[in-house]
């Protein structure tokens, strides 16, 4: 039965494409949801047909299903689990390949959204007066000033900040460990500097339980800091500062990418400090520098209405 072969397809995902543990998760739970499907309408994986796969999308968009209904977004990524599956299973067993031709839906390039400078600088007004709040301002400062996914900033280690004098200049860097695995190094900017170090010699030592912790970011009982909780302190703080969109830990990464195009930084050192494989992914920002230029030129310009 196909899928009695998942196990080996998710270590195929992890060893040859190299694919994050996250992106695994959302094969599985893709996966899982498409046999869900065969179960209950009495169909057989190796029996299905390219027009009944067709179907399966329509059931995802609601027709004929009172479970649940998937957007558009998450319908395209369930095409292409669906995709690597038989793909998989036709190089590796011969199974006839029925997703050839299944097409992801188009769906349009919604632009990132940023914060501008002085939301940003609200929300990292933080009183770091105990050792929780000292621990949750180097973090917003570190997202802010590296552009490090969420994901990036849970998994550092304390040795992952480094130090380095040269020719009297001092600059601190931060390896982060991006999609794939791939590691890059980003400099990290003198605010966010004073804030990791207060906090590792003013918060750290107290939250820390036993001397083999690597984690630099750790709860109160001592161990690495979860995905969810760096998720809630960002949007806590964010409330506080009375920031009204819907902020996120992507928010920051989103505003220091804009930020410094704004500034004028080239594009490639941004895809470069962002690790983007492609530079195509980093030029969605560049469309909201320019739609903040044409916004400045309508409102400014004497002849431009």
């Amino acid at each position: 039965m196909a899928s009695d072969h998942l196990v080996d397809f998710f270590n195929y995902l992890t060893v040859e494409k190299g694919l994050a543990k996250n992106s695994i998760t959302a094969y599985r739970a893709d996966l899982e949801r498409f046999f869900h499907y065969l179960s209950i309408n009495k169909l057989e994986f190796d029996q299905i047909k390219p027009d009944q796969l067709t179907g399966y999308l329509a059931w995802l968009r609601g027709m004929q299903n009172t479970e649940f209904k998937i957007g558009e977004s998450s319908i395209a990524r369930n095409v292409i689990s669906l995709r690597g599956y038989y793909s998989y299973l036709a190089s590796e067993y011969k199974l006839v390949n029925p997703a050839t031709n299944l097409k992801p839906p188009k769906i349009p390039k919604r632009l990132p959204k940023a914060l501008s400078i002085d939301q940003i600088i609200s929300i990292l007004d933080i009183a770091a007066d105990d050792q929780i709040s000292i621990r949750d301002k180097a973090m917003l400062e570190l997202l802010y000033s590296t552009g490090a996914r969420v994901s990036e900033l849970i998994n550092l280690n304390a040795t992952d900040i480094s130090t380095i004098t040269s020719d009297d200049q001092v600059s601190t860097t931060v390896k982060l460990v991006g999609k794939g695995g791939k590691e890059r190094v980003v400099p990290i900017g003198s605010f966010a500097v004073k804030a990791v170090n207060d906090y590792l010699t003013r918060s750290r030592p107290n939250l820390i339980k036993v001397s083999t912790q690597k984690a630099l970011f750790l709860n109160q009982r001592g161990g690495r800091l979860s995905r969810q909780s760096a998720w809630n302190v960002v949007t806590s703080n964010a409330e506080r500062a009375g920031v009204g969109e819907h902020v996120s830990p992507h928010s920051m990464r989103h505003s220091f990418a804009t930020h410094l195009l704004d500034g004028g930084a080239d594009i490639r050192v941004v895809q470069e400090l962002l690790g983007h494989a492609s530079v195509t992914t980093t030029q969605i920002y560049t469309l909201i520098t320019i739609d903040r230029l044409r916004e400045s030129y309508s409102s400014a310009h004497p002849r431009s209405k």
